[in-house]
């Protein structure tokens, strides 16, 4: 199954809630994902730009995109965004279709 990155930004209203009732979130977060058909690889609470990452293994993107967009509806967070993700050796495939199509590919302008 193919791998995904989420960042995850509370909103004011899930901050005041982890402030009121601190609490490890792992066990929600796997119930939402093993509820989509996928694989909790790893939930991490950051400092920065986003307040939580997510690293799942989800039959396809809409799985990934469909658990952050429930979370999103409850209000609790502000931001999220999931990207997909490749191991190093997996890539190559990409990079390698790339080339193929890089020879029929004509730039804007020429």
């Amino acid at each position: 199954m193919p791998l995904f990155i989420t960042y995850v930004s509370y909103s004011n209203a899930g901050v005041k809630g982890l402030v009121e009732k601190p609490s490890d979130r792992s066990e929600v977060v796997n119930k939402l994902v093993e509820k989509a058909g996928g694989k909790l690889l790893g939930a991490f609470m950051t400092t920065g730009a986003h307040d939580a990452v997510l690293v799942t293994d989800m039959p396809d993107g809409s799985d990934a995109i469909a658990i952050g967009m429930a979370a999103a509806a409850s209000g609790a967070v502000s931001k999220i965004e999931t990207v997909r993700a490749w191991k190093m050796g997996e890539f190559k495939a990409v990079a390698e279709k790339a080339s193929r199509l890089a020879a029929v590919y004509t730039p804007p302008g020429k």
